[in-house]
């Protein structure tokens, strides 16, 4: 087995901009200030020591807040900027798509734009040539090609700017918050792409704040909060970070945004063994602390570690509980008729209005994993009175001590 190579190295990026805090408009003020080491301007950080691989084949997610420098590492990545620290090193042809529409021409036909923007990615008129019936399939714009682009209507620009984007046969491909362009159909168009895309072999770097798409399509991620990598690594890890995150902060009376812990000590503990077969039933003990008077609920689900797809998922809001305090229940569920899978319990908690206030990490994330034996038996009953479970659904069964 031969190691994967490295398609975009960020090597300790650091980059900031220069802001102005004062304008003069005397030669004199300004040679005086100078003089005294008073400077015009003061440096704002935007990235610090940005460190990270993306390897061939990578689907790889960035996410952020607004704000937070992802965008600025991007612009890096794709040689717009050049940072004040570090380099960035791209193995292979890059297609980078950060926004909409930049570089076409109104004046142009769609056929003349296709032509000039593959040509400012860097492509010669023989390998558009080679892309362009795919270009206009994916876009769906046959018939409208030679038409002026000022006369296409917005959704059509979108199509056309979006394939040519994604069509281009580049070896490395950057979006930048696009997973939303075009109407229903040409959303469900893209994403059946992404999927195609995800294990094709080739490397996307994605930008975007769908936390849902980096869990779909990425295989890593990493989040960048105020210029540093707060977290990187598995995306399911890194997107419940910054659900985390965003659920628990609030602005302080200097308009700082300061975490806002409401939920703590959240810990699964799978009391049945890790080992089983289908139809056996298994059992997981769930606690947490609630710091505030708040309602909150348990979400989980059994994700097939290998295919990335959930087997189930329980995130109703039936089991409400309310007050602070410490909160513990206990799980029972048959395992589906499957064979021969590695499954992740994830669990997560969240409050009324179903934002995430809890997750647990990875060291709290029990995995299951399924053989079949002989014939197998579900010998869960519905009501266990020597537990007190109360049956969910036909299936899960929940106790609240």
């Amino acid at each position: 087995m031969t190691d994967k190579k490295i398609a975009v190295k960020v090597d300790h990026v650091s980059k900031y901009f220069k802001l102005p805090t004062e304008a003069t408009q005397s030669l004199r003020t300004a040679l005086v200030n100078r003089f005294k080491g008073i400077k015009g301007y003061k440096k704002q950080h935007v990235l610090k020591d940005i460190d990270f691989e993306v390897e061939e084949g990578d689907f790889f997610g960035i996410v952020g807040r607004n704000g937070s420098g992802k965008s600025t590492l991007l612009k890096i990545i794709s040689q717009i900027y050049v940072p004040e620290k570090g380099k960035v090193t791209v193995n292979g042809k890059m297609v980078s798509f950060i926004e909409l529409g930049v570089g076409f021409n109104p004046e142009l036909t769609g056929r003349e734009n296709v032509y000039m923007n593959g040509a400012m990615l860097g492509f010669t008129t023989e390998e558009i040539d080679d892309m362009y019936d795919d270009i206009v399939e994916f876009a769906e714009l046959g018939e409208f090609m030679n038409q002026k682009l000022k006369n296409y209507s917005s959704g059509m620009q979108v199509r056309l700017a979006f394939s040519v984007a994604i069509k281009a046969q580049g070896d490395v491909l950057i979006l930048d918050e696009v997973l939303a362009v075009g109407d229903e159909a040409f959303q469900r168009k893209c994403n059946d792409y992404f999927l195609e895309r995800k294990t094709s072999g080739k490397t996307t770097i994605l930008v975007t704040h769908d936390m849902g798409a980096v869990k779909k399509y990425c295989n890593k991620a990493i989040l960048i909060e105020d210029g540093l990598i707060k977290a990187q690594g598995e995306p399911d890890e890194v997107a419940n970070q910054y659900s985390f995150d965003n659920a628990n902060s609030e602005k302080n009376d200097e308009g700082e945004i300061v975490e806002k812990l409401m939920v703590d000590n959240l810990r699964v503990n799978l009391l049945t063994d890790g080992q089983t077969e289908p139809g056996k039933p298994i059992e997981f003990e769930i606690s947490y602390d609630v710091l505030e008077d708040i309602e909150t609920y348990i979400a989980f689900s059994l994700t097939d570690i290998d295919r990335n797809i959930w087997i189930y998922n329980d995130n109703s809001l039936d089991y409400m509980t309310s007050g602070s305090g410490i909160k513990k229940c206990i799980y029972r569920c048959s395992i589906p008729n499957v064979n021969n899978l590695k499954l992740k319990l994830q669990v997560s908690v969240r409050d009324n209005t179903d934002k995430m206030i809890a997750f647990a990490n990875a060291r709290n994330t029990p995995v299951i994993l399924i053989n079949r034996k002989d014939i197998a038996s579900d010998d869960l009953s519905a009501k266990d009175s020597a537990t007190g479970l109360i049956q969910r659904n036909g299936t899960w069964d929940y106790v609240n001590d």
